[in-house]
């Protein structure tokens, strides 16, 4: 049974960071794509980033690259979204999700939980 635990999550003012990471279980986690997506208040999922088994190919949304940065460890089976420059629009619950590939149109084939990331003064 395939398990994602996100963790991470919090309040953090404008122009902070915070570093997001997700523990899989119960699959070959060196064998999947993985990605990040979010959930703003009232508004669909929002892909963010994904990246490749190796972890050589990383994708991301244009209202988060150059501030976001994705890497995995597949030793640890751990997958790490490294937010900079935050801002009050990227307030979200954010999960991760096994993909099929590391672009935004991949399909999704199990997610976690989520986290909340507030973004306010």
């Amino acid at each position: 049974q395939v398990q994602l635990v996100e963790s991470g999550g919090g309040l953090v003012q404008p122009g902070g960071s915070l570093t997001l990471s997700c523990a899989g279980s119960g699959f070959t986690f060196s064998s999947s794509a993985m990605s990040w997506v979010r959930q703003a208040p009232g508004k669909g999922l929002e892909w963010v980033s994904g990246i490749n088994l190796g972890g050589t190919i990383r994708n991301y949304a244009g209202s988060v690259k150059g501030r976001f940065t994705i890497s995995r460890d597949n030793v640890k089976k751990t997958l790490f979204l490294q937010m900079n420059g935050l801002k009050p629009e990227d307030t979200a619950v954010y999960y991760c999700a096994t993909t099929t590939g590391s672009g935004p149109t991949a399909t999704r084939t199990a997610i976690g939980q989520g986290t909340q990331v507030t973004v306010s003064s």
